[in-house]
């Protein structure tokens, strides 16, 4: 089939990949709002093209974006009856906290839904598609690979992980130096890289639905691991890994906006927990047989609570750890044009002895960040002499 057609093969116009990408610019608008749910965008038109409303996904519990999209048709004046719906992803079909935007569509009286990205629920996926097509609305789903339906797809990374896997989408950012150094000997490491980078570093926080640190992080840095370089409408989780319990309740992790979950391996938090729990922290408890935090449980637990996308800053020891769980997705690495000579390197996966041991990674995105480079790499199964 060719990839700007619908099922039944009806070609795509320009015309209408341009609304979806508009859509989709839409879309973009609501990261850092929606958590847990999708990023969605949604346009109507008129059948010959002229734009009657557009809107994306509110807060959790408020209007998805069909909804707001129709509400801004009524606003201007129009009718939506005839029309055309560019949406990101495809309208639900199931009750949640919303009623289903498949409805919300047919009542209106629209002709024609294009969708981006098909709903990745295994349980209601092709649900809502189908509805329209039974209440006569003419439908169109692009191919997976279409550029606009990975577009669509990389917006909503961590919602699709959550719904296909169970789990996040877990992204490790590391900043270091060329010679792959996160802090000198004696554990300085402020600032290594400069301001662009330390702003786009907390817009990836921003998309998060938790940013998770270390112990050993927690005390050395005594950070907040909230969003303040860039607008937020909400802050993420945050989330601490802390096998003996031992955080002071002092620690600025602790302080608003927002909570923090503490993940433990002790049969229970004694007097400090207590301490920990007035100031707002919630203990959650998942040992593994050697006495500490089982971190593949974590991650899923993260997942059943509801984060999408989980923003790893933590120290080398912890780094390691995680990776060796084989669930981090993608590495976030900011490389700052200095060398540091002995130090703190990245990740300490302990001692190799053959390069096919070593984990592999593709480059999917490199670019300058103010004086900084920024990569974004994610794991590859392929050997390189295969390549």
């Amino acid at each position: 089939m060719h990839p700007d057609s619908s099922p039944s093969g009806t070609p795509l116009s320009p015309q209408d990949l341009q609304h979806l990408a508009a859509a989709l610019a839409l879309a973009e608008q609501a990261i850092g709002l929606t958590d847990p749910n999708p990023r969605v965008g949604c346009i109507i038109t008129t059948a010959h093209g002229e734009v009657l409303g557009a809107g994306h996904t509110q807060p959790a519990g408020q209007a998805h974006a069909e909804v707001m999209a129709l509400r801004d048709v009524t606003d201007r004046g129009h009718d939506p009856r005839g029309a055309t719906v560019y949406v990101t992803l495809e309208p639900c079909a199931h009750h949640g906290r919303t009623p289903p935007c498949c409805d919300a569509l047919i009542a209106a009286g629209v002709a024609r839904v294009v969708v981006a990205l098909g709903d990745p629920n295994p349980l209601v996926g092709g649900h809502g598609l189908a509805r329209l097509r039974a209440a006569g609305v003419q439908t169109h789903l692009l191919e997976p690979d279409h550029a606009l339906a990975v577009a669509a797809r990389e917006l909503n990374i961590g919602f699709l992980s959550r719904m296909e896997r169970g789990r996040p989408f877990v992204r490790m950012k590391i900043a270091a130096s060329l010679d792959g150094r996160t802090a000198l000997h004696n554990g300085v490491s402020q600032w290594i890289t400069g301001p662009q980078a330390r702003a786009d570093g907390h817009a990836w926080r921003r998309r998060a639905g938790a940013v998770l640190t270390g112990i050993g992080t927690a005390k050395e840095d005594n950070p907040r691991l909230d969003v303040r370089e860039v607008p937020t409408a909400r802050q993420p989780q945050r989330v601490l890994v802390d096998s003996r319990l031992t955080l002071f309740p002092e620690a600025r992790l602790l302080d608003p906006p927002g909570t923090l979950w503490v993940y433990h391996a002790q049969p229970d938090g004694g007097a400090l927990g207590d301490a920990l729990t007035a100031r707002g922290a919630e203990l959650i408890s998942l040992p593994d047989p050697n006495g500490k935090v089982d971190l593949t449980a974590m991650i899923q637990d993260l997942g059943r609570r509801g984060i999408n996308e989980l923003h790893l800053e933590a120290g080398n020891k912890l780094n390691g750890s995680l990776l060796r769980t084989g669930l981090v997705d993608e590495l976030l690495v900011y490389l700052a044009p200095m060398l540091m000579g002995d130090g703190r390197g990245m990740v300490n996966l302990g001692s190799l002895t053959a390069l096919d041991q070593a984990p592999r990674y593709e480059v999917v995105d490199m670019r300058p960040i103010g004086a900084d480079i920024r990569l974004r790499l994610r794991p590859t199964t392929v050997p390189r002499d295969a390549r």
